[in-house]
């Protein structure tokens, strides 16, 4: 039974493997960000991203901010337009911040993007997004919360690792 489970298990993780490209990149815009991709599909990826703008220690506190994007190819069976590829999406970027301010913000937001694959393993993507951005906020014993219409653009690039 040990054996079938397994021989199942390597089975399902072989199939699964087959569309399970990983790439690391960066991009600059609306923040710096690095970033982990995997496809999900032929048709799909998750991004997983550190924003580096809102990583930091200071007097105030620590704060750190990141993001998971869930990506859809628009073309169909790989075809691109003219070496483009569009894409969409949606996402939620959030931010805390930890010390005589604590803070919290979520950015739930939709996305459009273009890819371009410059050789294998290198593609560039400029991609803009748009959403609500929700904050709140406490600092000595008061708290606030806010609501306002997010919005950002960055370019960036991706590496396809082996």
């Amino acid at each position: 039974m040990k054996k079938i489970t397994l021989l199942a298990t390597l089975a399902l993780a072989a199939t699964s493997s087959a569309f399970a490209d990983n790439y690391f990149g960066g991009s600059i815009g609306s923040g710096a960000t690095i970033h982990y991709q995997t496809d999900l599909s032929a048709a799909s990826a998750v991004r997983y991203g550190l924003n580096l703008s809102f990583v930091g220690l200071s007097s105030n506190g620590l704060t750190l901010g990141g993001g998971v994007d869930y990506l859809n190819d628009v073309s169909t069976g790989g075809q691109s337009f003219g070496g483009l590829s569009p894409y969409y999406g949606f996402g939620l970027d959030a931010g805390v911040g930890l010390g005589s301010i604590t803070s919290i913000v979520l950015y739930p937001h939709v996305l459009g993007g273009l890819s371009y694959n410059v050789t294998a393993p290198l593609s560039v993507f400029g991609e803009v997004n748009a959403g609500p951005a929700i904050g709140f906020a406490t600092a000595g014993g008061s708290s606030s919360t806010g609501v306002s219409f997010g919005y950002g653009a960055r370019i960036g690039l991706n590496y396809r690792l082996p």
